[in-house]
């Protein structure tokens, strides 16, 4: 029977919401699949046969050992979509050479030395900004500001940071998830924020719903995780596509090849086709 480990992290060693049904999943696939830490040091990483990294949550504050550990298993057992695309898509600058393929929330950069100028720019040409810092997840750190003078400035994550505009549709069309396995689109769900949030976490009154698959954001999901894949020439084998309607076209605003939760807590449903997909690659 081979052997799959799905990787999480040391607050969740049970795995991501819901993920109680990836087992069984597999199981049903002839497949032997556990839970481990990615930084359990009692873990024989080469006697597994796969491994599937899944709720890794801390990654984006310790990055370079996380990096460090997915290049060291990669040398010993395959690790679906790898550490090179780890690190690509750990740092939110990919939106930028994403962009040169695919519609995409504009983005541009700024660090410490160039944030008054970035964002000046960033006032006179969208009003009003966003900026997140360029590694980050669960919309930590994200200040949506309309002048230098915004008291929110002054309480900025460490950066470098990425600056986008304001996506107002977020807080009327919502956003959209489209998990696209295998290159193909299988899944996807919609969220919404609450009030004046920009954000659509749970943790910040955000709501999510599976819905049925929409053709023209599963075409779009597909072309974007088609075209990460050609820039990093990289077999992504999974991925979920953040979609925002920006000017009248859903564009990407995030595309998670890392960790990207699946809801299984929301759309259970899921967890076969992702099965479907871990057999397919042993």
């Amino acid at each position: 029977m081979p052997s799959v480990l799905l990787v999480t992290f040391n607050l969740m060693p049970d795995g991501e919401p819901g993920g109680s049904v990836l087992v069984p999943a597999l199981e049903e696939r002839g497949i032997d699949a556990r839970w481990v830490c990615w930084d359990d040091a009692d873990v024989d990483w080469a006697d597994a046969d796969l491994v599937v990294v899944r709720s890794t949550w801390d990654y984006h504050r310790r990055l370079p050992a996380f990096l460090a550990w997915a290049r060291d298993v990669e040398a010993v057992t395959p690790v679906l979509n790898g550490a090179d695309a780890f690190a690509w898509n750990a740092d939110k600058a990919y939106l930028i050479e994403l962009g040169e393929e695919v519609p995409v929330v504009p983005t541009a950069l700024v660090d410490d030395a160039s944030l008054i100028t970035g964002l000046s720019a960033a006032f006179e040409r969208w009003g009003t900004a966003v900026i997140k810092p360029r590694v980050g997840a669960g919309g930590r750190g994200v200040v949506v500001v309309e002048a230098l003078d915004d008291w929110r400035l002054f309480d900025l994550a460490a950066g470098p940071w990425v600056v986008q505009p304001l996506v107002e549709s977020v807080r009327t069309v919502g956003e959209t998830s489209v998990y696209v396995l295998g290159g193909r689109a299988v899944s996807q769900v919609d969220k919404a924020v609450a009030g004046d949030e920009v954000r659509v976490h749970e943790a910040y009154g955000g709501s999510s719903r599976p819905v049925p698959l929409d053709p023209d954001r599963a075409r779009t999901a597909e072309t974007a995780v088609r075209c990460a894949a050609a820039l990093r020439d990289a077999d992504l084998a999974y991925a979920r596509v953040d979609l925002m309607m920006w000017e009248g076209q859903w564009v990407v605003s995030e595309l998670e090849l890392i960790e990207p939760g699946l809801y299984l807590d929301v759309e259970p449903g899921i967890a076969e086709p992702f099965a479907d997909l871990v057999a397919s690659r042993l």
